[in-house]
């Protein structure tokens, strides 16, 4: 059975709305989508629609990720790919989605918007957040549509791409396998796009938004099999990607901005055994956990004292005590060499020198 045959069954000849770019067509003079003939003086040229796909950004993340440029989509970040997919493919009330506990938020809210269930498997800290795939395929039954793993996993930073494989054969069939990748350019392992020609039922999520610094910009890809691309196309908004967006996004993927970002995530990285070795040291932390994403989760003996002790030094971290198993935790963006320097000093660490291989930022 091809994981198509998993869509919602009302949506397997879905026919999209028909823009006027979707058609494809150009001429000189453009009177066929209603827009202002005139720009804005002063602002930049954004009187006429964008492309749905633009030609120049799919081609350049085709090769960025190594893929056929029909096996991707590009969307308004991860995020919309992840509403489109739970919507492809969740009945309300019927079907659930799959994923590990803690984990990215929007995964639940999602489902939870599209009326489908959420099952969450728990992790443990005391087992470094390590996942059993077994358990997490003995969450699934026959109304599970797509199970979703988050490697490196956000908040943990937990790599779990070795499970990948054997739960993408074991899903096959039955339910889409979406691996969000937004963290992978800090790991040392490489991407599961290896994997595609394998698993018709695997789907990778990729973002511009950290290692390339465009959060801003809210430029994602999903890369999936090239029928599994065409529908969520089909489904998507008629014109997800801003002209700006597309714009910033081509400059951030030119040759010397690549170098740039390849720099940065060497600092990154640096960076990031540097504050874990450093506050391994302070007072009042319990626990620094291994990650490998931009960023670290520590416990604490105060959560809330200790985040308020940190705002009022100038530095904004994220609570996630809320989150299950994650009791006193708080996660720290990796910043900046210099503000690396804040934070330490915020919790009263003398600071170690910088390690040897760093990069400026």
């Amino acid at each position: 059975m091809s994981i198509m045959d998993r869509i919602r069954p009302d949506l397997r000849e879905f026919i999209p709305y028909a823009s006027a770019r979707r058609v494809g067509l150009d001429a000189r003079i453009r009177l066929d989508a209603n827009e202002s003939p005139w720009s804005q003086d002063g602002l930049l040229a954004l009187n006429r629609y964008p492309s749905p796909q633009p030609t120049a950004l799919v081609d350049a993340l085709s090769a960025l990720y190594d893929v056929d440029a029909s096996r991707l989509w590009i969307g308004r970040g991860s995020d919309e790919a992840i509403d489109l997919l739970v919507r492809a493919f969740c009945r309300s009330g019927v079907d659930n989605i799959a994923s590990i506990t803690p984990t990215f938020g929007m995964y639940g809210v999602a489902a939870r918007l599209q009326g489908a269930g959420f099952r969450g498997v728990p992790l443990a800290a005391k087992d470094d957040f390590a996942l059993d795939p077994q358990r997490l395929l003995d969450a699934t039954d026959d109304d599970t549509k797509i199970v979703v793993l988050c490697s490196p996993n956000n908040p943990t930073g937990t790599l779990h791409h070795e499970s990948i494989a054997w739960l993408a054969e074991r899903l096959s069939g039955r339910s889409l396998l979406l691996v969000d990748e937004a963290y992978i350019e800090f790991s040392d392992h490489a991407s599961a796009t290896s994997m595609l020609d394998r698993f018709d039922n695997l789907a990778v999520l990729r973002t511009l938004s950290k290692a390339h610094a465009l959060a801003g910009a809210r430029v994602g890809a999903l890369l999936a099999n090239a029928s599994l691309v065409r529908l969520v196309g089909s489904i998507a908004a008629p014109y997800p990607l801003p002209s700006p967006s597309t714009d910033a996004a081509l400059a951030a993927l030119g040759g010397g901005a690549l170098a740039m970002t390849r720099d940065r995530i060497a600092t990154i990285k640096s960076e990031r055994e540097r504050l874990r070795v450093a506050l391994m040291r302070a007072d009042g932390i319990e626990a620094v956990f291994a990650s490998q994403a931009n960023f670290l989760l520590i416990r604490v003996d105060d959560a809330a004292h200790r985040f308020g002790s940190l705002l009022d030094a100038g530095v904004l971290v994220r609570d996630v005590s809320a989150q299950p198993s994650l009791g006193n935790c708080l996660r720290m963006g990796i910043g900046r060499p210099d503000e690396n320097d804040v934070l330490l000093a915020a919790f009263g660490v003398a600071l170690p020198d910088r390690m040897p291989d760093e990069v400026a930022a």
